[in-house]
């Protein structure tokens, strides 16, 4: 496993006698530290509102998909029960609610 430093230690080591030497004459350390910056946003900042709104679109289409089930389901009970109970009065107004069976 790689060894990391905790964030803010610019060099991890600086040799005792460089230190020395540098500390007796004044002169500065120069430390140089190589790094590659990265072009562009990486892909995870993309992926997670992609994965966010996928997770919503598959849930709405499966709230569609039971309600249209709800729907069929009620539409054949109705057409079931207009089958077998005839006209339907209410109030003095009758309803035919199925055609007779010739």
């Amino acid at each position: 496993m790689a060894h990391r430093d905790p964030p803010g230690i610019i060099a991890p080591h600086i040799p005792a006698d460089v230190y020395r030497r540098a500390e007796a004459t004044g002169q500065p350390v120069v430390i140089v530290v190589h790094t590659t910056d990265q072009d562009g946003r990486p892909l995870r900042h993309y992926l997670f509102p992609i994965v966010i709104a996928g997770a919503g679109v598959v849930g709405v289409f499966g709230l569609v998909a039971a309600f249209v089930a709800l729907l069929d389901f009620a539409v054949h009970t109705a057409i079931a029960i207009g089958s077998v109970a005839g006209p339907v009065g209410i109030g003095g107004i009758t309803l035919k609610l199925s055609r007779p069976k010739d």
